[in-house]
């Protein structure tokens, strides 16, 4: 590898490097620009020096693999892992600020200030130690702070051990990374690091307490002249208390600084996530003490003047009465003010949750005999409260998951004793239970917070509401009580803190089919929350909530246009509801309306800052990182999702998908497996059973899942249609059509117009590509017959254009370009393959070939559409290579599209790969490569129709080999 000078202007990989940032032990780094996408990078490479060192450069490869699990905001993020002249190169996150070893140069950091790194640190280490890593090297030069108090941890994966050779420099606190003969930086090291122990967390919490001594301090708890010196004092020497050093810090913070450097660890923090909540309790204990009264601003009562007459005492036994009268006097008042002060703190001690607790929401008790109150009071509420970044309501997903588990049916009301049973099943601390019952014209709201092991009451708040209109609001304001009581902070519960009637819907009917269809929509599906939904719209043509849940529906059953037509409604109203949701529309808006994937995963990634414990931003992170081909950030996301919530159908089917496009078949198929055996189950689950069974050919498996969507609405015609897609990857192209067929009338009769075009032009496009151009010009344009929309028209161009039907392709292209401008697939991955299927059908390789470079970073993508990735860009720059008669070339696109087998799928192009391939190795008159190429393909095909065109090519070249 070039020297760091001679690195400076160089390109590794796509990436230009600009300037050297800086150096330590065991690694350079530098500034770079992402060519392709524009943006600043950091690089981090090998040193020189240890360029040769094969245990150094397996450090590097398992940092740069431990980093890269871990997607946290406190994280600085690993992009991904590039080569250059053989040699590793981290892609990482390009971070703006100052290290903490620079800030601490300036003095001790103020307490808050303390507190709020410290949080974030220890809340970054606990989603670190989750995943079984240790960074073994936290110091201020690892923490930097990036802005409005935000502070990420740099260098995860330190090695256990290194050659002696890569000595420490201790002088040399500010380089990125630093090792030696330990791994570590001596003097914040733990002692079992010191020792050579097994390390696991509870070291990095040794690390990070010597870390906020030295904030706190400005001085370095284990001090000394030389390396050995430090050592022995981390084993054997206690500090000076922090507070000598600085009187101003909190005694309770010293406290906890010195439990951090506890030399047992079993006497230390366990957890990182102990550490973090006994640092918000203090944060939230100070940012109340600072705001509560002192006794000498308390008003003074005036002295009562004696009754006239009164016989007077002597002075001193008017100075001794008096003294009795005052002391009883403030003895009371003290008592008062003592048994105040229990009776205000002990809601807020007793109860408060911290960030690990989830809290379980009960169906409300509608004692009214009203139905209208039914489920929708529970839905105002855990609308109402999940709002709030700090509580962690139990997802309704879980609810139902559990009470599966519980051998209870999803549509049974939990409440009661049901509602207990989950609240302990599922490990949650606190369970909220609600009635409602009338009085005259008025209605009493009540909300209880329970314990869920003890069966005491924590918190009890009742409202009157005046009238049926009233409820909404009286429940909007006990909410905020209750979020109080629990432990949130009085800044977090103004900043979100949108009403509830205008965050939902000031109407009660429409919150309540909205509430139903959320229910149906868990138990039964898409398709059966879809009416319950319209209903609320029809009730409340301003609901904001129910047209993006709408949204949802529409896409996940493929009806894109209905979707976007939702979708878009929603954005307008976006005013109209909480913050989390503000996130998750226009998220949505980016990536399903105008197509901006990047702005899209930028939204979500503020979503997940603000909301770290919700799911929803990973698992459509995951989703648009599939859609982009960029499968490694899509199973992070995923995995990240899971971890959140375990019960989402969708994470799950996504992590079979993605580990299928990983080549990753048997734990694909472990996946659906285990999840169905949780009684997850949901069409696209069944879709990707369905795939892992056809890579591992399995056909029983494959006919059980099309039986399974059977007669299912909006769900058998996915079933048919990956059925016909199997049969035409074998040859049987009548019989795929004959499934295209049914699985057209099967979306027709579940009313999904848009789907049911899909299954037409897909099957066009397979006539195309297997030399039936009339069938799939009429199949084309049929499918552009049904509705307009805006995925079934680029397929359609591009079967169009591989049909020779180039006019109309062309118009459709253009359509497409001023439509959507800003649709990243369909920029960079739909519309370069169309035309550059009219410039191969026109005979120019050489224009196809250069149109082609802007598919680079999608052509592994999930072709959407469809769930699968066509390969498209990949299969047509083969034929372009073999119109230029180059072979070679040729040859490596088509062994792309058959090693990428889990993207593929039954994909026909994954058949006709092989034809690509033995074409190739002809050109370069590799005759026995040819044959094998050729007899791959006749083996696939040794049932398959005898008049489908491109076979009968196939033959008749297999024949003219020499």
């Amino acid at each position: 590898m070039a020297s760091p000078s001679e690195l400076v202007g160089a390109t590794v990989s796509h990436y230009r490097v600009l300037r050297k940032l800086g150096a330590g032990g065991m690694g350079v780094v530098y500034e770079a620009e992402d060519i392709r996408l524009g943006r600043r990078v950091a690089l981090k490479v090998l040193p020189e020096s240890l360029g040769h060192d094969h245990r150094a450069l397996q450090r590097f490869a398992r940092e740069a693999r431990a980093a890269s699990t871990l997607n946290h905001p406190g994280i600085c993020t690993i992009h991904e892992v590039e080569e250059h002249n053989g040699k590793p190169v981290i892609v990482m996150e390009l971070l703006s600020g100052e290290s903490l070893h620079d800030r601490v140069r300036k003095g001790p950091l103020p307490s808050d200030e303390i507190l709020n790194l410290a949080i974030q640190v220890a809340d970054a280490l606990e989603a670190a130690h989750m995943k079984g890593i240790v960074h073994r090297d936290i110091k201020p030069a690892n923490l930097f702070i990036v802005g409005a108090g935000r502070t990420k941890i740099l260098d995860f994966g330190l090695a256990r051990a290194i050659s002696p050779a890569a000595a420490e420099s201790e002088a040399d606190e500010g380089s990125l990374t630093a090792e030696g003969v330990i791994a570590g930086t001596s003097s914040y090291m733990s002692p079992e690091q010191v020792r050579g122990e097994e390390l696991d967390g509870r070291s990095d919490l040794f690390s990070l307490g010597v870390t906020l001594y030295e904030l706190a301090t400005r001085q370095r708890p284990f001090q000394q002249k030389n390396r050995v010196l430090i050592l022995d004092a981390i084993l054997h020497a206690h500090p000076a208390p922090p507070r000598s050093l600085n009187p101003a810090l909190p005694t309770q913070l010293e406290q906890i600084i010195n439990r951090c450097l506890e030399k047992d660890r079993d006497l230390r923090y366990q957890h990182a996530s102990d550490l973090r909540n006994d640092l918000q309790w203090l944060k939230r204990d100070l940012e109340s003490e600072s705001q509560r009264p002192h006794l000498a601003d308390l008003p003074v009562a005036p002295s009562r003047p004696r009754s006239a007459g009164a016989v007077p005492a002597s002075s001193s036994m008017r100075h001794v009465r008096f003294w009795k009268w005052e002391f009883i006097v403030s003895a009371a008042i003290l008592a008062a003010v003592v048994v105040t002060a229990i009776t205000l703190l002990r809601p807020y001690h007793a109860t408060a949750l911290s960030e690990k607790d989830t809290l379980v929401l009960a169906d409300f008790d509608n004692k009214t005999g009203d139905t209208v109150f039914d489920d929708t009071l529970k839905q105002a509420l855990a609308v109402d409260l999940g709002q709030s970044p700090f509580l962690n309501i139990l997802s309704d997903r879980k609810m139902t998951a559990t009470l599966r588990l519980m051998g209870r049916s999803p549509d049974q009301p939990v409440m009661g004793e049901v509602a207990r049973e989950l609240c302990q099943r599922v490990g949650s601390k606190v369970m909220l239970t609600g009635s409602i019952s009338a009085l005259g014209n008025n209605y009493v709201v009540a909300l209880n917070a329970m314990n869920c092991s003890t069966g005491e009451t924590l918190i009890r708040q009742q409202v009157e509401a005046r009238g049926k209109e009233d409820v909404l609001k009286m429940l909007g304001n006990s909410a905020s009580v209750v979020r109080r009581r629990l432990g949130e902070s009085l800044s977090s519960i103004q900043k979100f803190a949108a009403p509830i009637e205008e965050a939902t819907t000031s109407s009660l009917e429409a919150l309540k089919a909205y509430s139903m269809g959320r229910r149906a929509g868990y138990a039964k599906g898409d398709v059966a929350a879809i009416p319950y939904y319209e209903r609320a719209l029809e009730l409340d043509p301003n609901f904001a909530l129910a047209y993006r849940a709408l949204a949802v529906s529409y896409v996940n059953l493929g009806q894109r246009t209905r979707a976007l037509e939702k979708l878009k409604k929603a954005f307008d109203l976006r005013e109209r509801v909480s913050e989390r949701e503000k996130y998750s529309i226009a998220a949505r808006y980016y990536s399903d309306f105008t197509g901006e994937l990047e702005k899209a995963n930028q939204v979500y990634d503020l979503y997940a800052q603000s909301y770290p414990r919700d799911f929803i931003p990973s698992l459509n992170l995951g989703d648009n990182y599939m859609r982009m081909g960029q499968w490694q950030k899509a199973l992070q996301s995923t995995q990240e999702t899971l971890r959140l919530e375990p019960n989402s159908t969708n994470s799950n089917s996504n992590l079979a998908f993605v580990q299928l496009a990983l080549n990753r078949p048997q734990d694909a198929q472990a996946t659906v497996e285990q999840a169905l055996a949780r009684n997850l189950d949901a069409l696209f689950l069944r879709l990707a059973f369905y795939q892992t069974a056809f890579v591992r050919g399995d056909e029983r498996t494959m006919q059980q899942q099309v039986a399974w969507a059977t007669g299912r609405p909006g769900e058998e015609d996915w079933l048919l249609s990956a059925q016909s897609d199997t049969e035409a990857y074998f040859g049987h192209l009548r019989k795929a059509g004959e499934l295209s067929r049914e699985a057209v009338e099967s979306a027709r009769h579940a009313d999904a117009p848009e789907t049911a075009a899909l299954w037409q032009v897909n099957a066009a496009l397979r006539e195309a590509e297997f030399g039936n151009a009339r069938s799939a010009q009429q199949s084309a344009e049929a499918s552009l017959s049904f509705r307009e929309g805006t995925v079934v028209p680029r397929v359609a161009a591009l079967a169009l254009a591989r049909a020779g039907s180039i006019a109309q392709a062309q118009k459709i292209a253009e359509k497409l370009v001023k439509d959507f401008p800003q649709d990243t697939i369909l920029q960079g991955y739909w519309l370069p393959s169309i035309q550059a299927a009219i410039e191969v059908h026109a005979n120019h390789p050489a224009r196809a070939l250069q149109i082609l470079q802007a598919t680079v970073p999608y052509e592994l993508c999930q072709s959407q559409p469809f769930q699968l990735g066509l390969l498209y860009p990949v299969y047509l720059r083969g034929e372009a290579y073999l119109l230029a008669r180059q072979g070679n070339d040729a040859a490596n696109e088509f062994q792309k599209i058959i090693d990428e087998r889990g993207i593929v799928l039954n994909s026909s192009l994954g058949a006709l790969a092989r034809v690509g391939l033995a074409r190739a190795y002809a050109l370069q008159r590799n005759v026995t490569a040819a044959r094998a190429a050729y007899q791959d393909f006749f083996t696939r095909w040794q049932d398959a129709d005898a008049d489908i065109p491109i076979l009968q090519q196939a033959k008749t070249e297999y024949a003219k080999l020499e």
